[in-house]
């Protein structure tokens, strides 16, 4: 715990009480409805879904299998772990819902699997998956679900072809909290186009929603993506459609980042503030900083503040 904001650990042990939670990333094979045309196509400019799917993640093994590599990883360090399954990769409840239930079913029956952490867009919550969550929730384990927002600027939605709208974004999380449902929300800094007061003004409105957590992260250039793509043609001087894309260097993101916790109330806890591609995907910017090692930078950055 410290002085300006609620860590993600506190977050959990009001959830668990007092034992060491350790998220396990899952694949389980899910595609995106921005990717294959019954939402959009292309999916959103900057991802590259390889940059935050953990290597040791196959679809090709099952959950149960993924979370027992992931366990084994663990255990040897800390014995005593409890663990949450995170279905990360892609839109994880864009499937069949029988299917869905089975797979959230099968994580949950692993030994030490406490809960799920669930990623997924605004647009893809039906009524009838929400209630499927919600009847796991009050039987089998905790079900936390995370969305992504990215900004809260239509404008910006458009631009970066993330094809919902803000409004989606409060409609989903109202009805996830409605139905018992612990629900978090993620946010870019840096999306083309934006100043630091629209994304204050995201992170503001958000804040006034029914979550219990917020990620922020940095803008960061993926190899293999369309904003890759206009990245490299403005380094090179050509004109493209888009804003002069703006990356941070640490320093600069540590001061913008300080300003945002003043906007974060305390009963929302901060899960991150950073984002870190593999090295082999990320183009820029390169901060040779580990995300422990950025938060310190923060905190520091927090106590000059202070006065």
């Amino acid at each position: 715990m410290n002085a300006w904001y609620t860590e993600y650990p506190e977050y959990l042990r009001r959830l668990f009480g007092d034992v060491k939670m350790q998220k396990l990333s899952v694949d389980a094979g899910f595609s995106c409805p921005n990717r294959d045309g019954h939402i959009g196509r292309g999916g959103c400019l900057y991802c590259n879904n390889s940059s935050f799917t953990p290597s040791c993640c196959s679809s090709a093994d099952s959950v149960g299998v993924q979370l027992a590599k992931g366990k084994a990883f663990f255990s040897k360090k800390y014995p005593r772990m409890r663990y949450l399954a995170y279905f990360q990769s892609y839109t994880s409840t864009y499937a069949d819902l029988a299917h869905l239930e089975r797979l959230y079913r099968e994580a949950l029956s692993v030994e030490a699997v406490d809960g799920l952490v669930i990623g997924t867009r605004p647009d893809c919550m039906p009524p009838q998956t929400l209630e499927m969550l919600s009847r796991i929730n009050r039987t089998q384990g905790r079900v936390i679900v995370e969305y992504g927002a990215e900004s809260m600027h239509d404008a910006t939605l458009t631009l970066i072809n993330r094809n919902h709208t803000a409004a989606c974004l409060r409609d989903a999380v109202i009805r996830t909290a409605d139905a018992g449902i612990s629900c978090g929300v993620h946010l870019i800094m840096g999306l083309p186009g934006e100043t630091e007061r629209m994304m204050a003004e995201s992170v503001g409105q958000v804040c006034r929603l029914p979550i219990d957590t917020i990620k922020l992260h940095q803008l960061q250039i993926i190899r293999d993506t369309a904003l890759c793509r206009i990245y490299e043609a403005q380094q090179q001087g050509l004109p493209t459609a888009f804003p002069p894309l703006r990356l941070y260097t640490p320093q600069a993101y540590a001061d913008l980042c300080a300003r945002l916790t003043g906007l974060i109330p305390r009963r929302i806890a901060i899960e991150r503030f950073t984002s870190q591609a593999p090295p082999g995907l990320l183009v820029a910017p390169a901060w040779g900083l580990k995300n422990h090692e950025f938060v310190h930078l923060l905190l520091r950055r927090l106590a000059l503040q202070k006065y």
